[in-house]
């Protein structure tokens, strides 16, 4: 048996002829009298109390215990007095990702899960509840299947490490009956070459040459708003993508890309002529910001891109005021009605990066080198959006093979 039970009322004492004898403790006849003892996997002693007359149930809990221990099912007694609230705070306290993940994360769970999850104690969850939350985003206003699928996968998280820590015996969220939010599909369709040049003759000059970068060597928006004048190397034709701007919480800032992976890309001629008549044109400016979080150290950079007011460029006024009406301008949106423009996702300036991911792999480049240049956490991600793109790799395949067969000998044996 795991442990031992502890009897609070009686204590054994040596007498003075050297005999053990039972003696009355003074505690004796008021609360609990058992105490049923053991160690946890942590090395920590846990403990139950149990009332007069039930000392065989304490013996009862503590083999129950050590059946758990030994199928890997144990679970510790605490976990129904943790919630999944107080678990989840701590341990968001403990991740050691950006601080923009962690206020990105913890808002999700403040603002979705917490007001349905978050009282339930850690240790009582089952799949049940993780269906009730799914049916529930499932239904509520403004929940895309992919965010809800980034707050499934918050939970999934939380529950993974409380499976850790020995607070819940298996993850819920693993259930068979638990099916993980699926976006939808929207396979992305690249622009053609004339409308990438469309839209950038629709552009004032000071921007043109943003359309050159990301379409040109596969940059986000952050990324080319942040572009640096360090980070261009014209000599060994590399582009050196270090940093982006983005905001948190509505304060922008300096951080590394997504992800938090720099990387290189190869820098074509085409872009770095286009950089230096820009450069030419707009002299690269000192822009300072915080670094990761409005309350970094200020980090300060020679970017670019600016507006022409001098400073950074603001995404939302860029968007609103420069990139939609070139869109309209190259007939990708309609016109502005009412002085507002539709929403345009599809176009978004991510569509560049669409764009030089397709060029890259219509031209035969390998998916590795794509998803390298592009950022992408690995290869796979690169196929899952771009493998419809790939279509013509069927015709390469066959001419592959088409073209040894041909040089076998005469009366060879085989195709």
């Amino acid at each position: 048996m795991a442990g031992h039970v502890q009897d609070r009322w009686y204590k054994v004492e040596r007498g003075p002829d050297g005999k053990t004898v039972r003696t009355k403790t003074e505690r004796h006849g008021t609360g609990m009298r058992y105490r049923a003892r053991y160690i946890g996997p942590d090395g920590s002693e846990k403990s139950k109390s149990f009332p007069d007359g039930k000392k065989r149930l304490a013996e009862k809990w503590l083999s129950a215990i050590e059946a758990d221990m030994t199928r890997g099912q144990y679970t510790d007694p605490q976990s129904v007095r943790i919630t999944f609230r107080q678990y989840a705070e701590k341990w968001l306290d403990a991740k050691t990702s950006s601080p923009m993940t962690r206020r990105e994360l913890g808002r999700r769970l403040r603002l979705h899960v917490y007001p349905v999850l978050g009282s339930r104690p850690v240790g009582t969850f089952r799949p049940e509840h993780i269906r009730e939350l799914l049916a529930l985003l499932d239904a509520k206003p403004g929940v895309s299947a992919a965010y809800a699928r980034n707050i499934f996968a918050d939970v999934q998280s939380v529950l993974s490490a409380a499976v850790d820590d020995a607070l819940l015996s298996r993850n819920p969220c693993s259930a068979r009956t638990v099916r993980r939010p699926k976006p939808e599909a929207h396979p992305v369709v690249p622009w053609k070459l004339d409308q990438v040049f469309a839209v950038r003759a629709a552009l004032s000059e000071r921007y043109r040459a943003m359309v050159d970068v990301a379409a040109g060597c596969g940059l986000r928006q952050g990324e080319v708003f942040g572009l640096a004048e360090d980070a261009v190397d014209m000599e060994g034709r590399v582009l050196h993508v270090v940093r982006q701007i983005k905001h948190v919480e509505g304060h922008p800032v300096f951080a590394l890309p997504k992800g938090g992976k720099k990387r290189e890309v190869p820098l074509p001629d085409s872009v770095v002529q286009a950089l230096r008549a820009h450069m030419d044109a707009f002299k690269p400016s000192e822009i300072s910001l915080p670094w990761d979080v409005p309350e970094g150290p200020a980090v300060t950079a020679r970017l670019l891109f600016t507006a022409e007011q001098g400073g950074m460029v603001w995404r939302s006024n860029f968007n609103s005021k420069e990139w939609k009406p070139a869109l309209a301008a190259a007939g990708l949106i309609p016109e502005a009605t009412g002085g507002r423009y539709r929403s345009a996702r599809a176009h978004g300036m991510h569509a560049l990066r669409h764009f030089y991911a397709s060029a890259l792999l219509d031209a035969g480049e390998n998916v590795k080198a794509v998803s390298e240049y592009m950022g992408h956490a690995d290869p796979g991600m690169t196929l899952r959006v771009y493998a419809h793109l790939m279509a013509d790799s069927r015709e390469r395949a066959r001419r592959a093979i088409d073209g040894l067969f041909q040089r076998a000998p005469d009366g060879a044996h085989g195709p």
